[in-house]
């Protein structure tokens, strides 16, 4: 840039306050900048070749780049360095005309909500300038710190590594005539499920290539090296290749350095005005060719080596964050703005470029920002067990995902640890593993809808990306497992609360707790997960739910099967156990939050209620209600199903929530259902189900027998026993209290 000035010129368009810096000319400017080469009613440019187009992608990369370096230090908070390495790749994907863009990363927020102005789609959320997006950078009801599904124009929330690749794929498979990039740095790649989960989906469905992995690969993680830092171009190359991948383009910024930087990774933004535009020519070119070839049916990424932080205040991990002291009028952070100045004219190019790409701003455009049709499901085919036989929970809930799976084509069911393991082989009956070999012996078709890679994230990461993009999916697993994927189910689930459409809630069962699997030992016995369960019910939209029964899980299912925007999670056994409710009763407590089961006795030493979280738990509960009964109580056994709407409404953000429930139990109803003179919280898990519960209930006395520690045993019964989970200890601690 030749020049720069800090007061912004008379010709600047509004959209500029803020603005700090700007250059009087740009090299080729009035050449290759005198209008956008995106024209109206045009979605992409028309070639690559293009000077114009090359130039104005190098302009667009500038401009991501300024505002990234300025959003943040407006804060002195944030991550500019990450960004800034990607915003050739990102401006070249506009350009393309591909706007739905997903990032593994993200510590690369700033940039896209850059990308979300420029567009014009953080209008819809009040911020018309510069000014307006810096006053709301980091705070509440603005941009927060991190990716959200919930700002105009992003498609998923990005936080956590390992997640961004989840919702590219899935976006692919709802929408194969788009394509769907996903930014994934190389500070992640430690995180092996990364490559792992996409080689895992492309096994399974081959033939969807339309999602794009752009590894944004700058030899820094946040503080340090990355960890593939050492690796060469061809080891990198290989390392995707051995996943699977037909097709990876590299461009490496060194290839064009005119300038005798001595790392083996670059800032591309130093070269000279010549070899900038051959090495963003050559980025733009290779974005294309990876994007047809996905298109075209070969799984494809796209990688760019370039060194991280080009283009802003300084390079290296030293550029990830910025601190309080990080501010505007910085010597480092100025001079970082300054060599990234536009002029008015070409900030006017850049919005034009940006509000074109892609058919329109993102917030219009993309395809999350449309509700997904789904297929009426009606009143599904319940069965009836009645009260007093045996039935298996898992095998009824199984018959109604076929029946969804057969109504639904789209609808995916994922399990990793095998679904015939779980007593429900019903599933695989109907609806076929998707498995390239087939072989009827095990239920395996190309076309199948279960899901069944050998990892629990991958499982998690489908169900909940389709969910998000405004599908049905179920994800399955042993309970013991479920915390291997259960991060990107907690980051959708608050994704959901925030969204501004309705989408149907990610849902998930899971199978074989604790007391199930007494001969495995520990190491399948982990239902402390549920505590994680419980701590989120108070979030507004997260609702683990635990049927007491074979009719209980089938109208808990349906209950979940039917709702928007929020995270349902079923407990429960794969062992034949007693039914206690009807269908009807059983519908009743999922909705109300509990139901009673038994009520009697006619002795005078006081009234016991035993409310429980379970199905297996009940048989301890009810050997220790004939104890007590025995001994002269009156003894009332409540099931906790839906313990979320036993808080009061002030326990939980129920108000803060898209779709929102504040179906609360009344004080009256708990009052009739849980008063006693002892209250004995029972549970196979951990007790923070029950919170809810020990919280409300106005008996005096009160205690909790929980889950403590695994074991090997031979039983069901030896396992709550070595817990302290048996009919005596509890009728002794009611007797002990009384």
């Amino acid at each position: 840039m030749s020049s720069e000035t800090s007061n912004k010129p008379s010709s600047a368009p509004d959209f500029c306050q803020g603005i700090q810096y700007f250059a009087e000319d740009l090299p080729q400017g009035e050449t290759l900048a005198a209008s956008a080469v995106i024209t109206p009613g045009q979605s992409k440019i028309d070639s690559t070749d293009s000077e114009a187009a090359v130039y104005q992608t190098m302009l667009c990369a500038d401009a991501l780049r300024y505002l990234t370096l300025h959003v943040t230090g407006a804060k002195g908070s944030g991550h500019p360095g990450g960004f800034a390495s990607s915003a050739d790749v990102y401006a070249s994907l506009v350009m393309l005309g591909h706007t739905n863009i997903v990032t593994e990363v993200g510590h690369h927020a700033p940039g896209f909500y850059s990308a979300m102005f420029l567009d014009t789609s953080l209008q819809e959320m009040g911020m018309n300038t510069v000014d307006d997006m810096c006053e709301r950078f980091r705070e509440r009801e603005g941009l927060l710190g991190h990716l959200s599904g919930a700002i105009p124009g992003l498609l998923a929330p990005a936080g956590p590594l390992g997640q961004g690749q989840h919702f590219a794929m899935s976006g692919a498979l709802l929408h194969r005539d788009k394509l769907f990039p996903v930014t994934i740095g190389d500070g992640g790649m430690g995180e092996p499920y990364v490559l792992n989960s996409m080689m895992h989906f492309h096994t399974s469905f081959p033939e969807v290539t339309n999602f794009l992995p752009c590894l944004i690969w700058n030899g820094y993680s946040q503080e340090h090296h990355s960890m593939v830092s050492l690796m060469t171009n061809e080891e990198m190359i290989a390392y995707w290749t051995g996943h699977g991948f037909d097709e990876v383009v590299l461009i490496d910024a060194k290839d064009f350095d005119d300038t005798d930087q001595q790392s083996a990774y670059v800032d591309s933004t130093y070269f000279s005005q010549g070899q900038r535009m051959k090495f963003t020519a050559a980025v733009l070119d290779g974005v294309d060719r990876a994007a047809k070839s996905a298109m075209n049916g070969k799984l494809t990424a796209f990688i760019i080596k370039q060194m991280k932080g080009s283009g802003v205040h300084t390079v290296g991990a030293k550029s990830h964050n910025l601190y309080p002291t990080d501010s505007l009028d910085q010597p480092l952070i100025a001079d970082g703005l300054k060599r990234r100045a536009l002029s008015a004219q070409a900030w006017q190019i850049v919005r034009d470029n940006f509000v074109r790409a892609g058919g329109g701003p993102a917030a219009k455009t993309v395809v999350t920002e449309s509700v997904l049709e789904l297929k009426p499901l009606g009143e599904l085919n319940k069965q009836e067990f009645p009260v007093g036989e045996n039935a298996v929970p898992a095998t009824a809930m199984g018959a109604l995902i076929a029946e969804v799976g057969s109504i639904d084509e789209r609808y995916i069911v994922t399990n990793a640890d095998g679904n015939e393991a779980s007593a429900m082989k019903n599933i695989n009956d109907a609806l076929k593993i998707r498995h390239p070999t087939v072989d009827p012996l095990y239920n395996q078709e190309p076309d199948g809808q279960v899901y069944e890679p050998l990892n629990e994230d991958a499982c998690a990461g489908l169900t909940a990306g389709l969910s998000l993009f405004g599908s049905r999916s179920i994800w399955l697993s042993y309970e013991s497992f479920a915390i291997n994927g259960w991060p990107i189910i907690q980051t959708v689930s608050q994704a959901m609360a925030e969204l501004r459409r309705k989408t149907p809630s990610v849902v998930c069962m899971f199978t074989a707790g604790a007391l199930e699997q007494g001969r495995n030992g520990w190491t399948h016995q982990r239902p402390e997960i549920e505590n994680f369960f419980a701590a989120m019910m108070r979030n507004g939209n997260s609702f683990p739910l635990f049927p007491c029964d074979a009719n209980g899980i089938q109208t808990a299912y349906e209950y979940a099967t039917n709702s928007f925007n929020k995270s349902m999670v079923i407990i429960a056994s794969k062992s034949p156990l007693p039914v206690y409710l009807t269908l009807e009763q059983s519908r009743q407590a999922v909705e109300q939050g509990a139901a009673v089961l038994y009520e009697g006795g006619s002795g005078d030493k006081g009234t016991v209620v035993l409310a429980a979280t379970g199905d297996m738990i009940f048989l301890p509960v009810f050997e220790a209600k004939d104890k007590l009964e025995a001994a002269g109580y009156r003894v009332r056994i409540v099931a906790v199903v839906n313990p979320r709407q036993l808080y009061r409404p002030g326990d939980v953000a129920w108000d803060t929530v898209s779709e929102p429930d504040n179906n609360f139990m009344a004080d009256e109803a708990f009052n009739a259902m849980f008063d006693a003179d002892v209250l004995i919280g029972v549970s196979g898990g951990p007790s923070g189900a029950l919170e809810p519960v020990l919280l409300r209930t106005r008996a005096p006395q009160r205690d909790v027998f929980a889950w403590k520690r695994g074991e090997t045993t031979a039983s069901p019964g030896e396992i709550m026993a070595f817990n302290g989970i048996t009919a005596e200890a509890i009728a002794d601690c009611v007797q002990s209290k009384a």
